[in-house]
């Protein structure tokens, strides 16, 4: 394990240059560490909360958030992102353990592992890249939210909250004066945090803010409530925990569809997390490397009693604007975490709710991404309208689901918009030839325009169609090119087929032998299934 640790740190080259400006080594590392020192310490009411919303002991949440934070950070696809136990994963938990119990969910979570880690070596992370902008948009901007109202359950009166099972409803409101201090120690944090940077940067502005506001606390002794009011972090070393589950068919029925979804959603937020971290470091992440270590991280914490996690966007923005840019800064965050459970925790207890969550909301402002309010009039209605419906779906369900409805609805759009783009421009040569040219993508979406185009009753006894300027996309394409074959050879004309790639050659039966070979023909593969490879395909059909 030592030398994995050495390797992973030497491999993360955390004495190079640094953001803008050179740095020595012991300045990068005394930032580096810093900066896990203060993830570390808005982890805690986070896994805490979490667990209470998945109904299992705080110290799971913290062991997971120890344990996927130190795996993650050492071989995971991006040095510098923070995992742990997250909001996402927990709302899916919840019925789980209330149906079957907490063992259970340590079995799905070694499950949902294992499944992470085969799509690691699949390579299925590379299927990010069909994630449209404006859905990355909607995305961060609803994650902003989502992190926003997130914070609104530590203006709760200390118990409510978590006896609610949700940290957003149940709970009774702080109001009068302690309302009034709460607000105005979230405001202290924001402001010493905005301000740090302007006098120096040898401290991560985030800890000076949680240890400022911190002090003035418990100096006064004021009374607003603490991380000690949600639950005790005290605690030992997590210990090796086989599930204690019977190993059936039935356990396998019960678990499976549980871990499917956790591991989906898990992937979802860690590729989604480290796409946005990428953009703001300027370095590319290793999608398939984060699924294994996802993976890996999930399956170890499922056989040492924690919930599983995954990719936490809003920790990994605090380490990122702390300084935070290496495997350093990761592993760092995990190691102080668990220092905090096995030594600090009266001292960690202390810490006021309000300086965490005036740094949470600091996250907020830096997270969203105001400028999509702007462009939103400048760029395509459909594009405006996936990022809006993007962010109202992540607020209102999960970050998961409003990825997919903003993938489905762009996909959806793309294929209407090129759907309406198939023509032909027409001409009648001296030879009394028709030549349709036709232009725009031929797929299942346009065959319909495509079919409309052409006048086989009316049009001479020669005709040819052009696709110089088209493209057959799939199955349905060369369908509809045989259909159109069909029409003019009852019709009893000559059809000639000009500009058709190789494959369509070897995939068109009936309109194959009407194609006209030349030098120019283009070269592209059709997407079409087993059936239409071995010839099946026939005219009209």
């Amino acid at each position: 394990m030592t030398r994995t640790i050495m390797a992973a740190l030497a491999d993360s080259n955390y004495l190079a240059q640094f953001s803008a400006g050179e740095r020595d080594g012991s300045t990068h590392l005394r930032t580096e560490i810093l900066s896990g020192l203060t993830v570390a310490l808005a982890l805690v009411p986070e896994a805490v909360a979490f667990a209470f919303v998945a109904g299992v002991h705080p110290l799971v949440g913290l062991y997971a958030a120890f344990i996927v934070g130190l795996i993650t950070a050492l071989i995971g696809g991006r040095p510098g992102m923070i995992s742990g136990a997250t909001g996402a994963l927990a709302v899916v938990m919840v019925s789980l353990v209330a149906e079957h119990g907490v063992e259970y969910l340590f079995a799905a979570v070694v499950l949902m592992g294992i499944i992470q880690i085969l799509a690691g070596i699949f390579r299925l992370g590379k299927f990010m890249r069909l994630v449209p902008h404006p859905v990355m948009l909607g995305f961060v901007n609803g994650l902003a939210i989502v992190i926003f109202l997130a914070q609104l359950s530590q203006f709760q009166v200390p118990g409510t909250a978590e006896a609610s099972g949700h940290g957003m409803s149940g709970g009774e409101w702080l109001t009068g004066w302690p309302l009034v201090v709460m607000l105005a120690l979230v405001a202290l944090t924001m402001a010493i945090i905005w301000a740090m940077p302007k006098l120096t940067n040898a401290f991560p502005a985030p800890l000076a803010g949680i240890a400022i506001v911190a002090g003035i606390v418990i100096a006064f002794g004021i009374d607003v409530p603490r991380v000690g009011d949600m639950a005790s972090i005290e605690g030992g070393l997590p210990q090796f925990h086989i599930p204690m589950v019977p190993f059936t068919w039935e356990t396998l029925q019960i678990i499976l569809p549980y871990a499917l979804i956790l591991a989906a959603i898990g992937l979802l937020e860690s590729l989604l997390t480290l796409n946005l971290v990428s953009e703001i470091v300027h370095e590319r992440g290793g999608a398939s490397q984060e699924c294994v270590a996802q993976g890996l991280a999930n399956t170890v914490t499922g056989f040492f009693g924690g919930m599983g996690g995954c990719a936490m966007i809003g920790q990994s923005m605090i380490n990122v604007k702390s300084g935070g840019r290496t495997r350093l800064s990761g592993v760092s965050a995990a190691l102080f975490l668990l220092s905090f459970i096995l030594f600090a925790a009266p001292l960690i207890e202390q810490i006021p709710l309000a300086a965490l969550v005036g740094v949470m909301f600091m996250v907020v402002i830096g997270t969203f991404a105001w400028k999509s309010l702007t462009i939103m009039r400048k760029v395509p209605l459909t594009d405006a309208v996936v990022i809006v419906l993007v962010t109202v779906v992540t607020v209102a369900t999960d970050l998961a689901t409003a990825v997919v409805v903003g993938v489905i609805v762009s996909a959806l759009a793309y294929a209407w918009q090129n759907a309406s783009r198939i023509h032909a421009k027409s001409y009648v040569t001296p030879e009394g030839a028709k030549v349709y040219q036709v232009q725009g993508p031929l797929f299942f979406g346009s065959v319909e325009g495509f079919g409309e185009i052409f006048d086989p009753a009316n049009d001479p006894r020669r005709v040819v169609v052009d696709f110089a300027e088209s493209r057959v996309a799939d199955q349905s394409a060369l369908t509809a090119i045989e259909a159109l074959a069909t029409k003019y050879e009852n019709a009893g004309k000559k059809l000639e087929l000009r500009h058709l790639s190789p494959d369509c050659h070897q995939l068109l039966k009936k309109a194959g032998q009407l194609m006209v070979d030349s030098d120019d023909d283009p070269d592209y593969a059709i997407a079409a299934n087993y059936q239409v490879r071995t010839g099946v395909l026939h005219a009209g059909h």
